[in-house]
């Protein structure tokens, strides 16, 4: 299981409702553009960038399932916390978890811990390049530090809050530095080296 404490592991419209079809022949109508821009826009909003040694990593961010703990992420990011920040815990297989500016595995922000946001397995798990909260035994403990999977794990379905997913990238996170042990401790951990909210960048 993952945690902030290193020591801890593990229906069809009626038919009379429907549109009319368009006529034999006719073309649909494409989008406008203003509604493109707005839903690049929306898109932008949710999705997170990723600087790290060896390139960037793209995640979508996942309101649907996990809105407190998206509005949390695109909070710090905003900040500026996360930049700088360690991937103190990564082991080899599972994951790599990151999200805590002092490397220890037990710090946070100042903002309040967040109430949980479980997704049962039908409609989200955790396989490869999903990105969870992580917290303590008490589900309503996370705050700032999160993890990546490199594989998936099963037992975690439902047991973590699942805010996002990469979408690029991933064999950057591949590359990022294994630690040792049975809690994958990291010496000389790499490192996030700016995160920001795609929407905000410049242009």
């Amino acid at each position: 299981m993952m945690s902030e404490h290193q020591d801890s592991i593990p229906a069809a419209p009626d038919a009379d409702t429907q549109p009319a079809a368009p006529a034999e022949g006719a073309a649909p109508a494409e989008p406008s553009a203003a509604a493109t821009t707005e839903a690049s826009a929306a898109e932008n909003e949710n999705r997170l960038r990723l600087e790290l040694k060896d390139g960037v990593v793209m995640i979508e961010l996942l309101p649907d399932l996990a809105p407190l703990h998206v509005e949390r992420i695109k909070t710090l990011t905003r900040r500026g916390f996360y930049d700088g920040t360690p991937f103190h815990r990564v082991i080899e297989g599972f994951m790599a978890q990151g999200g805590d500016p002092t490397g220890t595995g037990t710090g946070g922000s100042d903002l309040p811990n967040l109430p949980a946001e479980f997704s049962p397995p039908s409609k989200a798990r955790f396989v490869r390049g999903t990105c969870g909260m992580a917290r303590t035994s008490d589900p309503n403990s996370a705050n700032s530090q999160f993890f990546i999977m490199f594989a998936p794990a099963p037992y975690l379905d439902g047991q973590y809050t699942i805010w996002g997913r990469v979408v690029s990238g991933m064999e950057v996170v591949d590359r990022i530095k294994r630690g040792a042990g049975q809690h994958g401790q990291v010496r000389d951990p790499d490192r996030i080296q700016r995160a920001t909210i795609v929407a905000d960048a410049p242009g």
